[in-house]
């Protein structure tokens, strides 16, 4: 059986971002069972869980005696055992692979300043100073991925991780309005949301949350 690691309570802005959404997404699109273990902040400081996880963070994958961590990572193993994910196409599957780092080295880096300096510092003097060029780094990477994108419904044409894997980048940006401005990729964004294995994922992670304060 297929375990993954999530946490028990994050707060209300991280709810639906947290990386193990990308995993669980993953898994439903393969149709792989799997289970969850969820942790808390003792737990991510276990030596149980720095010994999967050098960073303390989720998600982990383990399978018989793999272990895995790190979110592309894990989805490109689960990509190897489903075209949907990964296609068969030599070439597609690479380009599938290259959109995959796409989203994680050149938007989120951008994505993530910027959600830093708006969640954790924005009553900071500095962090207010630096906003202007965060928001303009991501507006231009937005306008490059909408230009690229065009009026493909996905990036190569055809679902793959790589959308995966940018729409949960895209997703961060939900404590803005940035996407107004590129009405494609707002659209390619919820596309890629109403996929019914996306929902169960989320579903999933939100409830587990939701069941710890009821």
């Amino acid at each position: 059986m297929i375990t993954i690691t999530g946490f028990k309570w994050v707060p209300p802005f991280a709810r639906g971002l947290v990386r193990d959404l990308r995993v669980r997404w993953a898994l439903e699109e393969a149709g792989l069972s799997y289970r969850v273990r969820l942790i808390d902040a003792a737990d991510k400081e276990s030596v149980e869980h720095r010994a999967l996880q050098p960073f303390g963070q989720v998600p982990t994958y383990e399978e018989g005696g793999l272990a895995l961590f790190e979110s592309g990572a894990i989805v490109l193993h689960i990509g190897a055992r489903c075209e949907a994910l990964l296609p068969a196409d030599e070439g597609a599957r690479a380009r599938a692979v290259t959109w995959v780092f796409a989203a994680l080295n050149t938007v989120e880096v951008a994505v993530q300043q910027l959600a830093a300096l708006d969640l954790f510092y924005a009553d900071q003097p500095w962090a207010k100073s630096r906003r202007p060029g965060a928001a303009a780094a991501v507006k231009q990477r937005l306008a490059e991925l909408a230009a690229w994108l065009g009026d493909r419904e996905y990036l190569e044409g055809r679902f793959t991780a790589g959308d995966l894997m940018m729409c949960t980048v895209l997703r961060i940006l939900r404590h803005t309005d940035l996407l107004d401005a590129e009405p494609a990729l707002a659209a390619y964004k919820e596309r890629c949301e109403a996929r019914p294995a996306f929902q169960k994922a989320l579903a999933d992670q939100l409830a587990s949350f939701e069941e710890r304060e009821a």
